[in-house]
């Protein structure tokens, strides 16, 4: 846990233009989704992607007026990686956290979510807590605090055919790295940050973030033939695998281009995956 009260990621949230037709392509990609969700009020609902500790979330707007517009102006532009969702026990403990460190956030926000089940409908509920712009620059971020965690996380939606087990963590691709340095220093501590270059990595929990140019990016993943859709975002979502040959042998039965990165990871264009570019990498935990 870090001083600011955030464990690590809890999820990615991805905005789709069409829920459906990205649940197929999701399942195309080896992954088991949960059922579909619906936030009360809000006119949007989703697929999740779960994970032991962490999870995607693919995200769609069901009522346009109702929809918060910000959701409605990304999708104008484009599909794929918004928003990060830092993971914290508790989102006013956090708050207070961040206060001793001189970071405002809040006020606290709950929402809830109705899913159907086998056994019935279910309400899973959660604590949200905002961040400035400035807190997390270059990544937009909220922190989110799960009030039912037992009815996220179902045996058969945590078995997925590509053997995924959790995400690793994101690149995200920004103009500059230098300015980033202060800011995340003083949310996670000097210890959890390192520049090598121009690169700058935070670790927070089991996950790493890695701020880099668009031309570092493109360094360090010489197989990717694209561009990131914007600066800042979201350029590279890395999940880790417990098998990935058995990761190729399911996307090459399924006919997903991919490209090999040496010998334990493979690349998935972004076009394959509603606007996210994911790297699967055969890593423990």
């Amino acid at each position: 846990m870090s001083r600011s009260g955030i464990a690590g990621i809890d999820h990615l949230l991805m905005p789709v233009r069409d829920l459906e037709a990205a649940r197929m392509a999701w399942t195309r990609l080896g992954f088991a989704l949960s059922t579909r969700g619906t936030h009360l009020g809000r006119g949007t609902g989703n697929y999740c992607i779960m994970f032991a500790q962490d999870y995607l979330e693919l995200f769609g707007i069901l009522t346009p007026d109702l929809a918060a517009p910000e959701y409605r102006a990304f999708l104008q532009e484009r599909e794929g990686p918004m928003k990060l969702a830092w993971a914290t026990p508790h989102a006013g403990s956090a708050a207070t956290a961040l206060a001793a460190l001189g970071i405002e956030a809040g006020p606290v926000r709950d929402l809830a979510r109705q899913i159907e089940l086998p056994e019935g409908t279910a309400v899973p509920r959660f604590s949200l807590l905002a961040l400035a712009p400035d807190t997390t620059p270059g990544l937009d971020s909220f922190l989110c605090a799960h009030l039912t965690p037992e009815l996220m996380r179902r045996r058969e939606w945590l078995d997925h055919p590509n053997s995924a087990v959790g995400l690793a963590g994101v690149t995200v691709a920004v103009a500059d790295t230098r300015p980033l340095i202060a800011p995340y220093e003083r949310l996670f501590g000097p210890a959890n940050l390192h520049m090598t270059d121009d690169v700058l990595t935070l670790r927070v929990g089991r996950h790493r973030i890695i701020f880099a140019t668009a031309d570092d990016v493109a360094v360090m993943h010489p197989e990717i033939d694209e561009s990131p859709a914007a600066i800042p975002s979201i350029a590279v979502v890395t999940i880790r695998v417990r098998d990935i040959e058995r990761t190729a042998d399911h996307l090459a039965q399924w006919q997903v281009p991919y490209e090999s990165a040496g010998r334990n990871a493979v690349i998935v264009p972004s076009a394959e995956a509603n606007g996210a570019l994911l790297e699967f990498v055969a890593m423990p935990g």
